[in-house]
């Protein structure tokens, strides 16, 4: 082990100082023995260079594995979504044609109903105008006049329920989008800083 001072210069400088000569090298010898035992607890915590390059290359390497694996999952995670994207729009397409069916069979019976009302009063009327009807057979068609109208009103009171269901349908199937969009954002913003 190389020493940073001269030793011998030492020996000397003690000699000059009142020293002997085996006094001096007595006391240089100890000096050197408490250095090395000092270097010795020194050394035991440091690291040497070729220690510290594998420690390096471990590190890397675990990086390295990690990086493999954020990329798995963020590959696994984003197509995860996209399939339950693609779910999603399925099932709003089918509640919309089932709502639009809906929709649709309500104004067919609705017509239908009303075609029929409407037959029948003017079955009433024919009848009614044949045989000369009196005062209270006209309060009776003035009351199938009201029924009349109340039932057109009940169809387009359902209708417009309708309408407003479908609306509201359509407004959380948008929110639901919504969030799935922001949520795939966010989780790709997480991956985007835990890259950099």
């Amino acid at each position: 082990r190389r020493l940073f001072f001269d030793t011998h210069a030492l020996v000397c400088l003690l000699e000059e100082n009142g020293f002997t000569a085996q006094q001096s090298e007595v006391i240089v010898s100890a000096l050197v023995k408490i250095m090395d035992t000092n270097l010795d607890m020194i050394y035991k915590d440091m690291v040497t260079k070729v220690q510290q390059e594998i420690a390096l290359q471990q590190v890397m390497s675990h990086i390295g594995g990690v990086k493999k694996d954020m990329i798995i999952l963020e590959k696994s995670e984003f197509s995860a979504l996209r399939s339950e994207n693609e779910k999603i729009k399925l099932e709003l397409q089918q509640i919309k044609k089932q709502v639009m069916d809906e929709i649709t069979k309500v104004r067919a019976d609705n017509k239908l109903n009303l075609n029929l009302e409407k037959s029948r009063v003017k079955e009433l009327v024919s009848f009614a105008h044949g045989r000369c009807l009196n005062k209270v057979q006209f309060e009776q068609h003035a009351q199938q006049d009201r029924a009349l109208t109340q039932t057109d009103r009940k169809i387009d009171t359902e209708v417009a329920d309708l309408k407003t269901m479908l609306e509201s349908h359509k407004l959380d199937n948008i929110k639901y989008l919504a969030g799935s969009v922001f949520t795939c954002l966010t989780v790709a913003l997480g991956f985007y800083r835990l890259w950099i």
